[in-house]
């Protein structure tokens, strides 16, 4: 037989994958072969119980063995406590980070495998944990594209049987936690949110549940999964005069539906300390109580701070922000209050200040520690009295206005350290909200480049696929230090470095100067991409000879070497063993022999 009439030779996506030396960009679940890996056997080995100890290992994630009729109890108080929506809501938050973690867990453990392979593991460790056996009747997706569907099987639900026992038979699925873990686990390694929605249920009398799987776009506008996963503000119950109304300011022209639709939905994220959050201001909302949202710069705050507004009864009047540090010394008075006529040399005319141009509505003084102190005193009594007066002025002029404030550094520290009027704060601090970084909330990092692709490609006319998988690792793992703003920024250099129709890659998006945690690089004045050398840390394993050789000491460099990892970790000793490539378990069992901890 001649060369040319041999059959073709089978490989697997993950040996092309391997041979191109590229991840693949489409994939489907019918070209797997049989047993394809990662097996539920190979998953199982990721199974440990340090008998005794009381604890239980998946990897290096802590796990908890949980009767499920506990969970059905809880499930039914949840219930009755606060009402199937937010019960849906509760569940389905607490699968989809399930989701999360087992992806993370899957890409950590498998890291050659490739989206096929990787996607094709989640029903396989869902069943491992014991909440659902899972059958895969189809799923296919092209990551250029950006489009995703599948079809899956559920059978011998435990969360439906929870529900039969409390309430009976049910007039729609139930399955909220376990509709929330495909999603979570999906979006994850897709890079893009993908909602699952369960379209059968035992709970409705059906044979087994099936859920089907697609990209958010294709739901539409009616994908209610959107506000339980918190991609959404819910809206507030008001009377119908108080009717929210797009956000404007004095200085600008009332915005149209479209424009408000974009503001509103760039606060978008699922993570606990978002939701947190995001629940003071909906709580908050609607009172006239003075807010303060701290947080560090970059995170969102006027954001946050337009929504609270947007949501208040003050919303159909003006919203004015004023960036404090921005206003010179000798005008803060000047800007906040106006002056009056014949004040100053040339004053023809009385001119309103910020206060008196936000009246009735709302006033965001971002930046509030750049104040001077004797600008501190004046805007204490503002607030105090809820009055004003002009410049130059004689009568006073009264500020109905909501006070929301706004800083990056802590204004108890400023106080102990006499830059900050310590009756101000108290005056303002009367309802705190802390707006995490960015680095706490990476599970909503592929929401928000999800929405800023969007976002970028209308506004740049830019037919730009998405990213590729290696640029979604990337910003997984950095630390933004610039938190929301600068993966913004991000983003839109993507999308106009990328080519038209092609994937944003990681040399698309650091190329001033930021060092890519997944490829190292920088962009040259010639325009080719270099490699950056990464910095070595006191952390970093290959430090440990010269250690050694200084030290003599092989045990001594050794804990010298946990004790950085630790110290740079807060003492997270989860924390420290990923940045040492170790399993949390074998961490904290050389720390205990090493008489680290205790």
């Amino acid at each position: 037989m001649h060369n040319s009439e041999r059959p073709p030779q089978l490989i697997s996506l993950a040996d092309a994958s391997k041979t191109t030396g590229k991840m693949l960009s489409r994939g489907a679940f019918s070209e797997l072969e049989t047993g394809a890996s990662p097996t539920l056997t190979e998953l199982t080995e990721a199974l440990h119980f340090a008998l005794g100890d009381g604890r239980i290992w998946l990897n290096d994630q802590r796990m908890v063995l949980m009767q499920s009729q506990v969970l059905g109890r809880l499930r039914q108080e949840i219930i009755e406590a606060f009402g199937v929506e937010t019960a849906k809501g509760i569940f389905m938050r607490v699968g989809y980070m399930q989701g999360v973690r087992d992806a993370e867990l899957v890409r950590k453990r498998f890291p050659n495998q490739d989206l096929t392979h990787a996607l094709a593991a989640g029903p396989r460790v869902h069943t491992l944990e014991g909440f659902v056996k899972v059958t895969t009747r189809h799923f296919e997706f092209d990551s250029v594209k950006g489009t995703y569907l599948g079809e899956f099987q559920w059978d011998d639900s435990s969360e439906a049987a929870e529900h039969i026992a409390h309430h009976g038979l049910a007039s729609e699925p139930v399955c909220w936690m376990q509709s929330g873990y495909p999603t979570g686990y999906t979006s994850t390694l897709f890079g893009r949110p993908v909602i699952f929605r369960e379209t059968e249920c035992v709970a409705m009398g059906a044979p087994r549940c099936v859920v089907v799987g697609r990209n958010a776009e294709e739901w539409g506008e009616d994908a209610p999964e959107r506000a339980y996963l918190g991609l959404e503000w819910k809206r507030t119950r008001r009377p119908p005069r108080l009717k929210v109304e797009p956000v404007q300011s004095a200085e600008c022209p009332p915005t149209g539906k479209d424009e408000t639709r974009r503001v509103h939905d760039q606060i978008v994220g699922v993570s606990a300390s978002f939701l947190r959050a995001k629940l003071m201001v909906e709580k908050v909302a609607d009172t006239e109580a003075t807010v303060l949202l701290i947080g560090e710069s970059g995170v969102g705050k006027e954001i946050f701070s337009q929504q609270l507004h947007r949501l208040s009864a003050r919303a159909r009047r003006p919203f004015v922000p004023i960036n404090c540090a921005a206003i010179p010394e000798g005008l803060v008075e000047s800007e906040l209050f106006g002056v009056e006529k014949g004040a100053f040399t040339g004053a023809v005319a009385s001119r309103p200040g910020y206060f008196e141009r936000a009246g009735g509505g709302t006033i965001f003084l971002d930046e509030i520690a750049s104040l001077g102190y004797a600008a501190q005193g004046k805007l204490l009594r503002a607030i105090q009295e809820r009055q004003i007066e002009r410049v130059g002025g004689t009568r006073t002029i009264p500020a109905d206005v909501r006070v929301i404030a706004a800083s990056n550094v802590d204004l108890a520290d400023e106080v102990r350290a006499g830059r900050f009027r310590q009756d101000l704060y108290f005056r303002l601090c009367v309802f705190p909200i802390v707006i995490p970084p960015l680095k706490e909330r990476r599970d909503d990092i592929p929401l928000l480049v999800d929405h800023f692709l969007r976002l970028f490609r209308e506004r740049h006319r830019r037919d730009v696929a998405g990213l590729s998988r290696r640029a979604m690792d990337a910003l997984l793992a950095y630390d933004f230090p610039g938190n929301i703003r600068e993966l913004q920024n991000l983003m839109e250099r993507g999308v106009i470095c990328a080519e038209r129709g092609g994937q944003i890659d990681v040399q698309h998006l650091f190329i001033a100067g930021e060092v890519s945690p997944v490829f190292p690089q920088a962009l040259s004045r010639e325009g080719k991409v270099t490699a950056k050398p990464s910095r070595p840390t006191t952390s970093d394993p290959a430090t440990i000879p010269a250690r050694i050789s200084s030290a003599g000491d092989l045990a001594r460099a050794e804990s010298a070497l946990y004790e950085d990892a630790l110290r740079r970790a807060g003492g997270n000793v989860s924390a420290a063993a990923r940045s040492l490539g170790l399993t949390r378990a074998k961490l904290e069992y050389r720390l205990r022999k090493m008489g680290l901890i205790g």
